[in-house]
């Protein structure tokens, strides 16, 4: 994987760093400083699961990419196959839609080291993106929940 981490750098001289993680966050590998690839692969996997339940609220597709701009340069993230995400950090003016090409380039290219990398997971099922975030239980529905007190015991106010 490594190496095609680096042969995307070369061929893409704004991409300053690569960031290849699990959608859990994990880092599986990369060309950052340890501390920066850690910190982004959690963090690329939050922007992964906000983007992803974004598209299904609204019903417009899957998930493609997240970008974030910023004053000198931009993140992309991609998803790399079912379980993975290849996070790209890129100077100012990059061009996004060539760098999109490479990384689909990357992940097919990689695809039978990123399903070695796959662990399995631990839903049989995916959740439902349509369903309500929290349920609320109202409290004439909860069982009666008084603490159980042992009869041997005495209980006694303290003096005021």
């Amino acid at each position: 994987m490594g190496t095609e981490l680096r042969g995307l750098r070369r061929r893409r001289p704004e991409v300053a760093g690569t960031v290849l993680a699990g959608t859990d966050g994990l880092l599986i590998s990369s060309d950052l400083p340890t501390t920066d690839a850690t910190h982004l692969a959690a963090l690329a996997a939050a922007s992964f699961g906000l983007g992803h339940r974004m598209a299904a609220t609204v019903r417009q597709g899957e998930f493609h990419e997240s970008v974030v701009h910023t004053a000198a340069g931009c993140v992309v993230t991609y998803p790399a196959g079912r379980d993975a995400l290849l996070t790209l950090v890129a100077a100012p003016g990059a061009d996004l839609a060539a760098l999109r090409e490479e990384a689909r380039g990357v992940v097919r290219r990689a695809g039978p080291a990123l399903a070695a990398c796959r662990r399995p997971t631990l839903l049989p099922h995916q959740p439902d993106p349509h369903a309500p975030l929290a349920v609320r239980t109202p409290m004439a529905t909860m069982p009666n929940q008084r603490p159980h007190r042992d009869p041997s015991i005495t209980w006694r106010r303290p003096p005021i």
